[in-house]
């Protein structure tokens, strides 16, 4: 789709009000079409990976991780920010996965790229497909992560996602692209 100038906002400045581990909130000073100026304020994060891992024998590898932002413990894809040095997300995705589950792919590629909540977050997530992973890495998980890891079927991944069980966004979203994908 092409940028309709009729609907572009202007950046008149821009500044941080507050940074912290992860993310930070910007302060934008706009323009409006109609000549308005205002404030505009969106959280901006580093891009992230989001890993759909396959075992060799074709079952997933998923995580259970505590997010204290809902007070529980989430069900889904091994997923990370991309750091300062990852020029490719998809290296970026194989380093995410071994760090989180230990697991090595065989091979990587590219499902999809989306911004998930683009009127609040700057966000960008890369979605990667892992085939032939193996539990032969060593997990490195940073000190605020707390990640139990296990397999599935993907047809179990898919139920859940279709019946709104599978929680995290991220992880839906992967899901049910590689979903309608392959069919």
């Amino acid at each position: 789709m092409a940028e309709d100038d009729e609907l572009t906002w202007e950046t008149l400045a821009s500044a941080t009000d507050y940074t912290c581990p992860g993310f930070e909130v910007v302060r934008d000073e706009v323009r409006l079409p109609d000549g308005t100026e205002t404030e505009f304020h969106y959280v901006s994060e580093p891009p992230s990976v989001v890993v759909l891992p396959f075992t060799a024998d074709g079952d997933v590898v998923v995580i259970e991780e505590w997010r204290q932002a809902v007070g529980r413990t989430n069900y889904g894809l091994p997923a990370g920010g991309m750091e300062p040095d990852d020029d490719d997300p998809l290296e970026a995705a194989r380093r995410e996965l071994t760090e989180e589950t230990g697991y090595v792919a065989g091979a990587v590629e590219r499902l999809a790229t989306y911004e998930p909540a683009n009127g609040l977050f700057d966000s960008v997530f890369t979605y990667v497909v892992a085939r032939g992973c193996e539990p032969t890495g060593t997990r490195d998980l940073d000190h605020n992560e707390s990640i139990r890891v296990d397999t599935t079927t993907f047809s179990e991944l898919r139920e859940l996602a279709i019946a709104g069980e599978l929680r995290d966004g991220r992880s839906a979203l992967g899901v049910l692209q590689y979903a309608l994908q392959v069919g």
